[in-house]
């Protein structure tokens, strides 16, 4: 989460991260989500509800002036230690009708399946989670395609408990962006981690 908002760190790390556990417990803080419903997608709490135009708050508007600056924003406003976030500098990151949607993978090696949230929806979930546990997530690979007003990204990510401690998860955040010609909105958020049998290719990761 799964999913943001987007965020000032920025440091190539490069660590391997091995065993389920780790997996797990890196995808619970993330997305601070219970498992997904049998056959498909969870739509989970609020999901139903996406962001509507009049509920964005207002960006600031350093935060979406550039691909680089929204990107950096995500991870940055998702990254801290233990206490709340801010949901409305996450919230003015995304387009009405946004979603978040995390790949689960049981830890027994069953099938995987979707979680699906809008931002709100991530916010009911990991906000909870985010009180009591330290969360920092960092950009450590980039590619890039544009075609007109839509972006897309491929944004690899490691994550951590604490902002110097060990690396706890890595993955791909695929985002979608629009820009419409002031500004830079989030459209989606879809990631996935890595874990054995799934390992990052390299040419998604450094810049």
């Amino acid at each position: 989460m799964k999913v943001a908002a987007k965020i000032a760190v920025l440091l190539p790390v490069v660590l391997a991260i091995v065993g389920n556990a780790s997996f797990g417990r890196a995808q619970d803080q993330k997305e601070a989500a219970p498992a997904a419903a049998p056959g498909g997608a969870n739509a989970g709490p609020s999901a139903a509800a996406a962001n509507s135009a009049t509920d964005l708050p207002p960006a600031n508007p350093k935060d979406v002036e550039s691909l680089d600056a929204i990107v950096t924003a995500v991870y940055d406003v998702i990254s801290g230690p233990p206490g709340p976030r801010d949901w409305n500098r996450f919230n003015s990151l995304f387009a009405a009708d946004a979603r978040l949607i995390a790949v689960r993978k049981p830890k027994d090696g069953g099938k995987p399946s979707l979680v699906v949230m809008t931002p709100k929806g991530y916010e009911e979930r990991a906000g909870k989670h985010f009180l009591e546990h330290g969360f920092f997530e960092h950009e450590i690979g980039r590619k890039t395609d544009s075609f007109g007003a839509m972006t897309h990204i491929y944004t690899t990510y490691e994550s951590r408990e604490t902002k110097d401690g060990k690396a706890i998860d890595r993955g791909i955040n695929s985002m979608e962006f629009f820009y419409d010609g002031t500004r830079w909105w989030c459209v989606q958020i879809y990631w996935d981690s890595e874990r054995p049998g799934n390992p990052i290719p390299e040419k998604y990761l450094g810049k």
